[in-house]
């Protein structure tokens, strides 16, 4: 058994980790609370928007930004955080890129484009030998409409100019402080469904766009030039709110089961000292007993 000693420094090592835990889980449940108001007035609007759209696109127009290519060179938009102590939020996303990665090898490392917004995914697609487009590092830290719009704009160019042929968005939404959804979809070309992760019943499933039928003024082609680059730079930043609303959840969650794994601890290590305190007294009790009745 250990020593009084021995018990009491793990106990004073246990409380100050949970001092840290606790401090990490209010700063993190802080940032969640922005966070969440942000993306909680950002998602409505870009749904509604997106909604518009694709019911203008239900005509079956057929535009640079929704007609389908082969698919001979692709781009991965990847998001993750640039810290962690977050649960498996990290984890997930580079699991899932990894096996991306692996099922479009056939296309050639020169074809398959990374661009990771954050520090933990680009660090660990490098270790892994994937080479990565560019530093996105401040956008996961500071979600920036201006940064993400102009991301937006290079992926659009490089699609219209024929570049790539399609660009895919992978990131965790927020749902709730206790789930995060790890979603996989198509950036460009856009799709004529509407899909968000809420919605999801099951894997891959559909949602149609209500039709509409609006007056439009001026005319249908003259307003989706106009909107659909705004609905797609409208989309990355959506996302980008998204995915940071989600590393905060999940960092709270994270904290708040460490800092109640140390309460545990705790308890376990303060029963062990008083047993080991009370063993001690016995013994000595004894010592005191025999040498007096010798």
């Amino acid at each position: 058994m250990a020593s009084l000693k021995e018990v009491k420094g793990r106990i004073a090592t246990v409380n100050n980790t949970r001092k840290i835990t606790s401090a990490m889980k209010m700063v993190a449940s802080a940032k969640l609370h922005k966070a969440q108001g942000a993306i909680a007035n950002m998602l409505p609007y870009e749904r509604r928007l997106h909604g518009l759209l694709t019911n203008l696109l239900s005509g079956g127009e057929v535009l640079l930004w929704n007609t389908p290519r082969e698919v001979k060179r692709v781009a991965l938009v990847v998001f993750s955080s640039n810290s962690s102590l977050c649960g498996g939020f990290n984890a997930n996303v580079i699991r899932q890129a990894t096996a991306w990665l692996e099922e479009h090898k056939a296309l050639g490392a020169e074809n398959v484009l990374i661009y990771p917004v954050g520090k933990k995914v680009a660090d660990a697609l490098q270790k892994h030998g994937y080479i990565v487009q560019g530093d996105f590092q401040q956008m996961a830290d500071k979600p920036s409409f201006a940064e993400a719009s102009s991301l937006a704009q290079q992926l659009m160019d490089m699609f219209a100019h024929g570049e790539v042929d399609r660009v895919e968005l992978l990131y965790n939404h927020f749902k709730s402080t206790a789930s995060q959804i790890l979603t996989h979809e198509v950036y460009l070309p856009m799709s004529s469904e509407v899909c968000h992760p809420d919605d999801r019943k099951e894997e891959g499933s559909r949602v149609h766009p209500q039709e509409t039928d609006y007056i439009l003024e001026p005319s249908r082609e003259e307003l989706l030039t106009m909107l659909l680059p705004k609905v797609l730079r409208m989309k990355l930043y959506t996302v980008l709110l998204d995915s940071n609303a989600s590393e905060h959840a999940a960092r709270t969650m994270a904290m708040q089961i460490a800092t109640d794994n140390a309460d545990d601890l705790l308890q376990e290590l303060t029963l062990m000292y008083n047993k080991t305190r009370q063993q001690a007294i016995t013994n000595e009790l004894l010592d005191i007993v025999g040498g007096s009745m010798a």
